[in-house]
């Protein structure tokens, strides 16, 4: 799958590859050997991440160097993502540079990419159900009615901007990855980060402590200007939709059932 691509991009193997449910990755050299990273992607979202990449030409997100069909060809990250630095205790500083990749993904840039999702769009599956919701995804998807219908602030989004698409490139500062494309709200793009680190991984228990999550809000409502109810609402309706891909899928959706009962608990104090 890669060896087309190596060619056509006179690239060099410099690692064993990487495997996730949706890529397939192989640290590269390029020509001038720098380090890079050389993803081959088989959906349809991930596909299409070079129309921000970009239109961002590096300024908070990953550079864009290459990119032809399935695959793209980004400058490799020096060090780890946010993972770790929350499970570990520094989670109030993760939430601050979450923040900042935010503020810089989303500085005023001219006219918007083609191709990009709209949020409504995007919701789909919270709007129109394949099968009955509970009580509390029924809250959910009046929110996200509501919200959808009055969207503010409306211009391109990474669209699931969390501790582990955020990495560390050294002299680059903290960069993002693997952006959805999705036009919408401001709002919205800081809701995947209140269910994070706890969704990149098993038995990781951060976003759901009523503590983490009432600091979390208040810090995020503090550095990015976002008022309190609004940033509430968005959150119940984001992390509804997630959970209910989750239970589409078969799967469970424990951490982000427990986000929104934080968060409509908060909107009802």
């Amino acid at each position: 799958m890669s060896e087309p691509y190596l060619t056509r991009w006179q690239l060099r193997r410099d690692g064993a590859p990487i495997s996730t449910p949706r890529a397939r990755l192989w640290p590269v050299l390029t020509p001038a050997g720098a380090p890079a990273m050389l993803k081959v992607s088989s959906a349809d979202d991930e596909r299409d991440a070079h129309r921000l990449l970009r239109w961002w030409d590096g300024d908070g997100a990953a550079r864009l160097l290459a990119h032809e069909g399935p695959a793209i060809l980004l400058e490799r990250a020096e060090g780890e993502s946010l993972r770790r630095r929350s499970i570990e205790g520094a989670d109030a500083a993760c939430t601050t540079i979450l923040c900042g990749v935010l503020e810089r993904l989303h500085r005023p840039r001219g006219m918007a990419p083609p191709g990009l999702v709209p949020l409504r769009e995007w919701f789909a599956d919270l709007l129109r159900p394949r099968t009955g919701l509970s009580p509390m995804l029924e809250q959910c998807r009046s929110l996200a009615e509501e919200l959808l219908a009055a969207e503010q602030e409306p211009m391109p989004l990474h669209g699931d901007l969390h501790h582990d698409n955020v990495l560390d490139f050294g002299a680059r500062g903290w960069l993002a990855i693997d952006p959805k494309r999705l036009l919408g709200d401001r709002a919205f793009d800081y809701t995947a980060l209140f269910a994070n680190p706890d969704l990149c991984g098993p038995g990781i228990h951060v976003a759901v402590r009523p503590g983490r999550f009432h600091a979390r809000l208040a810090q995020v409502s503090a550095e990015t200007g976002l008022e309190r109810t609004r940033l509430l609402r968005w959150i119940a309706a984001s992390r509804g939709l997630s959970a209910t891909w989750f239970l589409d899928d078969g799967d469970r959706a424990d951490v982000d059932l427990a986000v929104v009962a934080l968060a409509l608990q908060a909107l009802a104090g």
